[in-house]
C-alpha cells in the first residue's frame, strides 16, 4: 500500500488526519502514527461516564473523540497506532492485515470478538471502522509499551456512573507487544519494521500545504471543541453521595450532550434555602460552570470546590 508519513502526536490533530484519509483521498494509503498521553473516545459514548475526568485533568492527559465507533482507549507515545483508508472495493481483507502483519514478524496474533487482536488471550490491540460514500476507514492501537497503570485509571468508569445510553467501553486484558517481540528494542524500530512490510516498496502520498491546512482547520474547528468533545456525548445518568460539615448530600443527575438536566439533592444537610431552587438553576449548564456558583445558601458552609466534588 502507498503510505502517509504522520508525525504529530496531538491527538485532535490525529482524529482530523483519520477523517481526512476517510473523505479527502482517493487511492489506499495506510498511515503509522503516535499520540502523547490522550485517552480517545468512541463516537457514541459518553466522556462523562466512560473516562476518570478528574485523573486526565490531573496528569495533563488529553481528551479526544474520534469519528468511528466502539470503547475508550488510552494512549502514549508508547502505543502506536495504524490507519488503513481506500475504497471499500479494496479494502476486504483490511481486517486482516495487522494480525496477518505481528504473525510475519513472530506474534501469534488473532482477531477475537468484533475488534479485537490477541495475543496469548491477551488484548494487545483494538481497532473500528467507518464507511464514507464509496470508502472504509479501519484505525487501531498496537500497544507497544503502554504504562498499564496510568491506563487503568484513566479509564476507570467513575463510581457515580448509574447508566448510559452511548456504548460503554469493554475492560480487557491487556498485553504490550514489547515481551513478545525482543528482537526490537523500541517503539520506533518496531514501526520501522511494521512499515516496510505494509509498504512493500509502494510510494509515499505527500499531502499539499493547502491539504495540511484542511486537517489544522477541522483540528480547530471540531476535533478540539467542547460540543464535539463532551458536547455530542448521548444522555447519562449518575448518582453521588458525599459526607461534609453540613451533613451528607446525595446528587442525582442526567447529562444530555454534556449539559445538566434532571438534578435533585437528597440527604440531611443543612442550608438556608431549598436544595429545589438550586436544582432548578443547574439545568443547562455544563459541568465546568459549577464552580463559579456560591451555593452555601443552599448547604450551609459547602465550598465551590466541595460541590463540585459531587459531580466528579
Amino acid at each position: 500500500m502507498k503510505y502517509i508519513l504522520n508525525d504529530h502526536t496531538d491527538a485532535a490533530w490525529n482524529m482530523a488526519h483519520d477523517e481526512f484519509l476517510l473523505e479527502g483521498l482517493q487511492e489506499q494509503v495506510f498511515c503509522l502514527w503516535r499520540n502523547a498521553p490522550a485517552v480517545i473516545i468512541g463516537l457514541n459514548q459518553s466522556a462523562y461516564a466512560e473516562v476518570n475526568l478528574p485523573y486526565l485533568e490531573a496528569h495533563g492527559i488529553q481528551l479526544a473523540r474520534r469519528v468511528t465507533g466502539g470503547g475508550a482507549v488510552y494512549h502514549d507515545l508508547q502505543n502506536l497506532n495504524y490507519s488503513i483508508a481506500g475504497p471499500i472495493r479494496e479494502m476486504e481483507n483490511a481486517f486482516e492485515t495487522m494480525p496477518a502483519v505481528l504473525r510475519q514478524l513472530g506474534v501469534s496474533a488473532e482477531r477475537s470478538g468484533r475488534n479485537d487482536i490477541l495475543v496469548d488471550g491477551h488484548k494487545c490491540s483494538g481497532y473500528a471502522k467507518r464507511l464514507s460514500k464509496d470508502r472504509m476507514m479501519i484505525h487501531g492501537t498496537l500497544m507497544w509499551d503502554v504504562d498499564i497503570e496510568v491506563l487503568t485509571e484513566a479509564l476507570r468508569v467513575p463510581g457515580s456512573k448509574l447508566e448510559a445510553a452511548g456504548i460503554a467501553s469493554v475492560r480487557s486484558r491487556v498485553a504490550n507487544l514489547r515481551d513478545y517481540l525482543p528482537q526490537f528494542p523500541d517503539i520506533l524500530s518496531f514501526r520501522d519494521a511494521l512499515h516496510g512490510i505494509l509498504a512493500d516498496g509502494s510510494p509515499q502520498v505527500c499531502l499539499t500545504p493547502d491539504q495540511l491546512r484542511s486537517i489544522d482547520r477541522l483540528a480547530d474547528e471540531r476535533f478540539r471543541q467542547w460540543e464535539w468533545i463532551y458536547g455530542h456525548s448521548p444522555s447519562a445518568s449518575f448518582q453521588s453521595r458525599r459526607k461534609f460539615a453540613c451533613g451528607t448530600v446525595e446528587v442525582r443527575y442526567s447529562l444530555n450532550h454534556g449539559v445538566l438536566e434532571n438534578v435533585a439533592f437528597g440527604g440531611d444537610f443543612l442550608g438556608n434555602r431549598p436544595a429545589s431552587d438550586l436544582a432548578a438553576r443547574l439545568k443547562g449548564l455544563r459541568l465546568e460552570d459549577l464552580a463559579a456558583l456560591d451555593v452555601s445558601p443552599y448547604f450551609d458552609a459547602l465550598t465551590p470546590a466541595e460541590f463540585t466534588s459531587l459531580f466528579s
